[in-house]
């Protein structure tokens, strides 16, 4: 005999998945609008997007009912709240960038605006899990969307990008997969806290399988956060892309991507597990190190902007290794102030594209295209000097504060000579930051025509830059409220 199943709605708290549910009936939705009715204008699907990103912004921020839900696979803790908050914001600062002067072809597509709606659930459940699984359901359903996004830019480039993007993102796909499998064989759960339960009393033995587990799941988030040796794809995805989306690759998917690190490996790492703090240090010190000798010698300032975000990248990195409380809400101070200087300086790049126009044969942003602009346009040149000082971490610009932060979290955890390596790759990065000012500043124009820093310019792109740029020179007054919001969140989670 059968026995009946009664799903009790009340203990399985719908409301848990609500965020993710948002914003995958917005993408239905707009897919349905453009059945019905087609040539609406890219504006309508823009506004469209926005508001169902808002109101996915306030299911996250208004949640207030249980930690787990949906069979006990969500997981809606403080580090899910905050981490959604971001990504969702984020996101509705970057839609509006389709809003463009020249008609890239891609915002013609009401499935942009859906793929990208897609994209947002898949890291949403990303984050709100502790579940391997749909740690993987949602990683790969953002990875397919994203994937299409770049190959709908109209060039030859972003197919070779999207290529790139779908072959490291298989290879990651796989490693992650052989991670899991060797985990829940050793323990039978794909729970995390079950699994970090029976290897700590099984004392994580047999050691080698575990180490092999944590090696391909490294490996498989090595390849999503643009870690050195797995960064190799990153600045020719970055340069394929449309800066505005290369601008976005470089925050949002990464935010997630260390959310999931954060949940697996702070566990092993506080067992005192001392060869994986060994692998994490290396990566950290070689993944700032490489990436900032190699920007040194781009001729490309988007190339550039791809390999400070692996050298970013690395930073971050630092607040998984160290694991205390206040590294792990530095994580989070630093990509908030890294997301408004970040986008501002794509968003100079992306008013400055033109679909026929091409500056160069073989970059669109070259160093040379922004010669002499203090003389031509002197707000853009002035606007992009402080998006570049600070990245550079020059006080008082945002990212400064965030580097302080996360060097104070060093110090504090005793971690001294990772923050003088830290500290000194910031002097190094700075140069390549100051090589554009330079150019901007101190260089002869080579092409005196205003326009080509404003071809692809609008309303709304101008109010995006410039909300940017104010985030950026006066976070000073927001840096306390923020930090006591991050350290509120990550302390709810337990970390």
């Amino acid at each position: 005999m059968l026995e009946k199943v009664v799903v009790d709605l009340a203990s399985l708290n719908i409301v848990s998945i609500s965020p993710m549910l948002i914003a995958i009936i917005g993408a239905l939705a707009i897919l349905c609008i453009d059945l019905v009715t087609k040539n609406l204008n890219k504006s309508f699907y823009t506004i469209l997007t926005i508001l169902f990103i808002l109101v996915d912004l306030g299911a996250v921020i208004g949640y207030k009912g249980e930690v787990r839900g949906f069979f006990d696979v969500m997981l809606i803790d403080g580090i899910s709240i905050l981490s959604q908050s971001i990504i969702l914001i984020a996101s509705a600062l970057f839609i509006p960038l389709a809003l463009s002067t020249k008609r890239f072809h891609e915002f013609t597509y009401p499935e942009f605006f859906a793929l990208f709606l897609f994209m947002i659930s898949g890291f949403q459940f990303m984050i709100s899990t502790d579940n391997l699984i749909l740690i993987f359901v949602g990683l790969e359903t953002a990875s397919l969307s994203l994937y299409t996004l770049i190959a709908l830019h109209n060039r030859m480039k972003s197919f070779e990008a999207a290529i790139k993007y779908f072959t490291m993102g298989a290879f990651a796909a796989g490693f992650y997969s052989f991670g899991c499998m060797i985990l829940y064989a050793l323990t039978g759960s794909v729970e995390l806290n079950g699994i970090f339960s029976v290897l700590s009393e099984r004392q994580f033995e047999p050691m080698i399988l575990v180490l092999t587990a944590l090696i391909f799941l490294i490996g498989a988030f090595g390849f999503k956060l643009s870690i050195v040796p797995f960064h190799t794809w990153t600045p020719d995805v970055y340069e394929g892309s449309s800066a505005a989306l290369a601008g976005y690759m470089s925050i949002v998917p990464k935010v997630a991507g260390f959310v999931v690190i954060m949940r697996i490996f702070e566990f092993f790492v506080a067992s005192g597990i001392v060869w994986l703090e060994y692998v994490l240090y290396a990566f950290v010190v070689i993944t700032m190190t490489l990436a900032n000798i190699l920007a040194l010698v781009q001729e490309d300032v988007k190339r550039m902007l791809a390999f400070s975000s692996i050298s970013h990248a690395g930073f971050v990195l630092a607040g998984i290794l160290i694991g205390t409380t206040q590294s792990n809400s530095a994580l989070f101070i630093y990509w908030i102030m890294f997301l408004f200087t970040n986008l501002g300086a794509f968003t100079m790049l992306w008013v400055s594209r033109h679909k026929n126009a091409i500056f160069h044969n073989r970059f669109d942003h070259p160093y040379t295209k922004f010669a002499g602009m203090i003389k031509i346009m002197p707000v853009g040149a002035v606007i992009m000097g402080v998006f570049m000082l600070s990245l550079a971490g020059v006080p008082p610009f945002s990212l400064f504060w965030g580097k302080m932060y996360m060097l104070s979290s060093a110090v504090n955890a005793g971690y001294i000579g990772l923050a003088l390596i830290m500290a000194l790759n910031s002097a190094i990065a700075a140069y390549y930051y100051l090589k554009l000012i330079v150019y901007m500043f101190l260089k002869e124009p080579v092409e005196n025509d205003h326009t080509i820093y404003i071809k692809n310019a609008s309303n709304p792109l101008k109010t995006i830059i410039g909300f940017s740029a104010i985030v950026t020179i006066f976070s000073i007054f927001i840096m306390n409220p923020l930090i006591e919001i991050a350290t509120k969140y990550v302390e709810i989670s337990g970390f």
